[in-house]
């Protein structure tokens, strides 16, 4: 198997860090994607390059593997436990053995010149798992659609569930690298990074807003219209009303991720807006206000 520098591929030399790690990969991943190089075969081999560093070396415990056994390191389970048990053999009977002479133990195990079967036959070994990253808007998961992924050079055709949240992983079982010697084949693992241009904030399943009120409706009631995440509502303003009053709207926020008709609550806040640039009448009409509150106390 040829070696291939992970660190190399990512730019990176073999002390970065796990956020160096993400934001390298984050980087190339959008240079070289399919979709923006079409019919361009270098950049599709680039971008599955790419995610195969990314899966192994974002990973603290492959990343070990990898540095300790390079090419190998998918296999440095076996090697770990192969070397024990020649250790202890070896032990039993007296023997000793040198770098070299396991060298040649490990080949015989894995492959090495033809040399790949066991007394029981060839081993089996899963194939690898890969991690893909999916940008989404907040709402594009607002409902249950579908979207095709590239992975690979392979296109995988996906349905997201709606409600799903920004960092979430799902694991889409046999889309991984093939096995070895006729073993599975590994998984794909996708993590959603969901963006927000909206005006909601999203906590879980609820949706928080504020929604300017002008100060008369604030003083003597009335009913206004309110954009929800799927259209407008009325609602109708108390007289008295309160800068910074909370309203809840009851199953107006966010879809439940898996639970059909289940949504969570839109939570209002009230910003009272004071009117500005009054006529001479309005300040008029306000000063004869302040002076029957006045003489009322």
């Amino acid at each position: 198997m040829e070696f291939i520098d992970y660190y190399k591929i990512l730019e990176l030399d073999r002390n970065a860090t796990e956020d160096s790690i993400k934001k390298a990969y984050r980087k190339l991943a959008r240079k070289h994607h399919p979709d923006l190089n079409p019919n361009d075969g270098a950049a599709k081999l680039k971008f599955q390059q790419i995610n195969e560093a990314n899966q192994v070396l974002s990973d603290p415990e492959k990343r070990k593997k990898y540095d300790m056994h390079g090419k190998d390191w998918k296999h440095a389970d076996e090697f770990e436990k192969a070397g024990q048990q020649q250790r202890t053999s070896g032990s039993r009977r007296g023997e000793s053995y040198s770098e070299h002479d396991f060298s040649d133990f490990f080949e015989s195990m894995f492959g090495g010149e033809g040399r790949g079967q066991r007394a029981g036959g060839q081993v089996k070994y899963r194939g690898q798992d890969f991690n893909a990253e999916l940008q989404l808007d907040l709402k594009d998961v607002y409902v249950t659609h579908k979207q095709t992924l590239t992975v690979n050079g392979k296109n995988i055709r996906l349905t997201i569930p709606a409600g799903v949240e920004n960092g979430q992983t799902i694991k889409i079982p046999g889309h991984g690298s093939p096995g070895a010697n006729g073993g599975p084949h590994g998984d794909l693992y996708i993590s959603f990074s969901i963006t927000n241009q909206t005006k909601f904030r999203r906590e879980g399943n609820n949706l928080y807003t504020d929604v300017d009120l002008n100060l008369y409706t604030a003083v003597l009631g009335g009913d206004i219209t309110i954009d929800t995440f799927d259209g407008q509502v009325k609602l109708a303003v108390k007289p008295g009303t309160q800068n910074g009053t909370k309203v809840k709207l009851k199953g107006k926020g966010f879809p439940a991720y898996k639970k059909e008709g289940e949504f969570g609550d839109l939570h209002v806040t009230y910003q009272l807006k004071l009117p500005t640039n009054l006529s001479e009448k309005e300040k008029q009409l306000f000063g004869e206000l302040s002076k029957i509150s006045e003489n009322e106390k």
